[in-house]
């Protein structure tokens, strides 16, 4: 079978036939096989009806590409985008959003999903995430039983009971679709500092030989030798210009940029004239202070022998820069952050992993075995490359067979259920079912499955409904739920005991820091707030503190200490840990707010410029949910002045 002029393999063809029958399919194969393929089979099959195709995505990087991949391929009048932070064309054909918004949409029953045909889980997988895992499942749950899904995943074990889930629940035939072998096959070593490249087995053979050195003191003593850390400059050396282009994945982004300058002094690669002149031609519209960021100036330098980095903390503007230049061959090597391994179609022929440990954002750890294969299955470009090169650097100090082998050796990682109800879960739930259909949908869930199989329905309701009820108690406590009287029983229905209050309603609509925001913004705490406090406010709530992070100055003006004594004297908002660092993050605001420039922003702080602006980006993002959740005119006017405020700043520096 051919489409778009491609031989199809056997695991997009039974793809197909599965769509043509109406089927949802979960597709379980390598990176880099030609998954998307299916999708955009979905979206040309309903080209020409009257029905909507959503296409989900894990990470806004990825939605931002796939927006700009579909606009070229079917009109940009026919495609949308919802981040959070920004929406274009809603009510488009092909509406490309984070799997976030539309988790909201199916919990909020929005009308935009009456009329869509098939969902589109990009990196479904994802549903393993400790943190985020719950999104893709609510999704799942809470999507109308009309609509189809097509889940699209690097191999998962478990791919079977995961279609099985779905088709209990949603009660229509979900087909699993598995490919296991790559069409371009991965070529695994390892790279050591004395052996360069070689197999796991004969670094394990050398670290066994005993290395001791003499250490003076009273008595002259013998230690084991601390041997050195294998070096990626060395490593390029061996690769030679045959195994490039290459990916060099590491989980700093501050190495990526110092790896890049080291590997560019060695002058291992040609300086390239027309790469020069294209940099310098996609930033002659941009803002000028961008050329005076050490970002850019790094970059500049590093991009002429087509050595480059790529990471969040970097502008929008010079992602494109890197991206297009990949793109067209003109990188020989890449230093990059873990996020260049999801979805983005930036396949390279070798691929090098720095080290086999992460910073999750809570503890350092050794990546999983589905993890490795993400970033593994970028090697190897299909059309181009006979075989995929993956290179693991090995320091020898902590080296640790075992652990390094099971990572390493076979993807066997099943997902499993991170299922855990929200603040704005049991609110919409109180909202729009009855206690009895509450209980039933949260029977639903993958982990009632995984738990119970087909007989998930005999979950212990005591168990089933244990945090829910927690969260009711605490949402009454602050007023957000209150029992409804006996008459409203009558009226209503005798088995629906609660209802939510206005402060309830506002905050069904809003996805994080439910009450804190609901204690701000649907009360009369708010009208005691300018501009100015409003965007502290928020900020507070967006910013994300790390140890790590310095800021230059603090500007504890007299609105700063107006808003502290409120919130000091506000119940609940005095235990929000968050508002402990009000004063320090009056340097992204009091800027702002005074017209002070991005650029002198990012001189405050020591935080990476792509940071700041998802920073502002999730300010926006919850005026918007804001503005979505109150009928109060008078805070909608400032909220609108919030977000001038906001959008003068990024403009200019903000790509989608």
């Amino acid at each position: 079978m051919k489409y778009k002029n491609f031989t199809l393999d056997k695991f997009q063809e039974d793809s197909i036939n599965a769509i043509e029958n109406n089927y949802s399919v979960v597709v379980s194969a390598p990176t880099g096989s030609g998954k998307t393929l299916i999708a955009e089979y979905i979206i040309d099959k309903h080209k020409d009806d009257g029905k909507r195709i959503i296409y989900t995505a894990p990470i806004k990087a990825l939605s931002n590409q796939k927006y700009r991949d579909f606009s070229k391929e079917y009109g940009e009048e026919k495609v949308g985008l919802m981040t959070g932070d920004i929406v274009i064309n809603p009510h488009a054909k092909i509406l490309i959003m984070t799997t976030e918004v539309y988790r909201n949409m199916a919990v909020s029953q929005d009308e935009e999903l009456k009329n869509v045909a098939y969902v589109i889980f990009d990196e479904i997988h994802y549903i393993n995430d400790p943190e985020r895992g719950y999104v893709w499942e609510e999704s799942i749950i809470y999507s109308l039983e009309k609509i189809r899904f097509l889940c699209l995943s690097a191999t998962i074990p478990n791919a079977k009971e995961f279609s099985d889930w779905i088709q209990a629940i949603k009660h229509h035939e979900v087909k699993t679709v598995k490919a296991t072998v790559r069409n371009v096959p991965l070529e695994k070593s390892f790279y050591d500092y004395e052996l360069g490249l070689t197999t796991l087995e004969k670094i394990r053979q050398a670290k066994s030989i005993p290395s001791f050195e003499k250490h003076r003191g009273k008595k002259k003593k013998w230690k084991r030798k601390r041997e050195p850390k294998p070096s990626h400059v060395d490593l390029i050396k061996e690769l030679g210009k045959d195994k490039t282009p290459c990916l060099f994945f590491h989980f700093s982004r501050n190495l990526c940029q110092e790896n890049a300058l080291e590997l560019t002094k060695k002058n291992l690669f040609p300086r390239n004239p027309e790469i020069i002149e294209f940099v310098h031609e996609k930033l002659r519209t941009a803002p000028i202070d961008i050329n005076k960021l050490k970002s850019t100036q790094i970059l500049k330098q590093t991009l002429q022998q087509g050595i480059g980095f790529h990471h969040a903390g970097l502008l929008p503007i010079l992602k494109e820069i890197v991206e297009e230049l990949f793109t067209a061959g003109k990188i020989n090597v890449l230093y990059v952050t873990e996020t260049f391994a999801v979805g983005i179609n930036m396949p390279a022929k070798t691929v090098c992993f720095y080290s086999l440990r992460k910073y999750d954002g809570r503890s350092f750890r050794s990546l999983n075995t589905k993890e490795f294969f993400q970033i593994a299955g970028r090697a190897g470009r299909r059309g181009i490359d006979k075989i995929g090169y993956v290179v693991t650097m090995i320091n020898r100090n902590g080296f640790n067979y075992n652990e390094i082998k099971s990572v390493t050796d076979k993807d066997m990682e099943p997902i499993q259920s991170q299922f855990k109800l929200s603040i704005n879960s049991v609110l919409n739930l109180i909202q729009r079912h009855t206690p009895k259909e509450i209980e039933k949908i949260l029977r639903l869930s993958f982990y009632s499955y995984q738990k119970f199989g087909k007989d998930y329905y005999k979950v212990p309701t005591k168990v089933l409904l244990s945090r829910y009820n927690s969260i009711v108690r605490n949402l009454k406590k602050y007023s957000y739920v209150v029992e409804n009287t006996e008459e409203e029983k009558i009226e209503i229905d005798d088995n629906i005991t609660e209802k939510l209050t206005d402060k309830g309603y506002f905050s069904a609509k809003i996805y994080a820091d439910e009450i804190a925001m609901g204690e701000i913004f649907a009360t009369d705490f708010v009208s005691k707030l300018d501009d100015y406090q409003i965007l502290l406010a928020l900020a507070a709530l967006v910013y994300e503190h790390r140890p790590t992070t310095e800021f230059k100055r603090e500007f504890k003006t007299e609105k700063y200490q107006q808003l502290w004594e409120l919130i000091s004297n506000q119940e609940y908002l005095r235990k929000v840990t968050k508002f402990q660092n009000l004063s320090k993050i009056t340097v992204f605001i009091d800027p702002l707010y005074h017209g002070k420039t991005f650029f002198e922003v990012v001189m405050l702080t020591n935080l990476l410029e792509g940071d700041v602006i998802r920073f502002y980006a999730q300010i926006l993002d919850r005026i918007g949910q804001i503005r979505k959740a109150s009928t109060d005119h008078e805070l909608i006017t400032k909220l609108e002045n919030c977000k001038g405020i906001i959008e003068k700043t990024l403009e200019g520096i903000w790509l989608v």
